[in-house]
């Protein structure tokens, strides 16, 4: 903010960062309403408001995939252990994990 407050072309770069970061928020995907924000240099407060936001909900997101994807290399592990005994049919093993059928065949195919 100080960089942009100093030049003497101020009001031009601040409206020309502020729309460059709106449209790169908004290709990120980024779920935050920036429809008011007109001007880095006045609106600061709330951008990084609605960023702090943003960081938050990306951060939650990741945690509960991190979460997901480790619960199903889990289930995956147990059912290649499964295989592996040889004892229980693939209808089986897709009852006692939650894969399906067709996931557990894959397992198979992979040893």
């Amino acid at each position: 903010m100080a960089v942009i407050q100093a030049d003497p072309h101020k009001e031009r770069i601040d409206k020309i960062i502020t729309r460059w970061l709106k449209r790169h928020l908004q290709r990120l995907g980024a779920e935050v309403d920036l429809n008011q924000l007109n001007s880095l240099v006045e609106d600061k407060d709330m951008l990084a408001e609605n960023l702090e936001n943003w960081a938050q909900q990306e951060h939650q997101e990741g945690e509960k995939l991190g979460i997901e994807k480790g619960e199903k290399l889990g289930i995956e592990k147990t059912a290649r252990n499964l295989l592996k005994l040889g004892v229980l049919s693939d209808e089986q093993i897709a009852e006692a994990t939650g894969l399906a059928l067709d996931e557990v065949d894959n397992l198979r195919l992979e040893r």
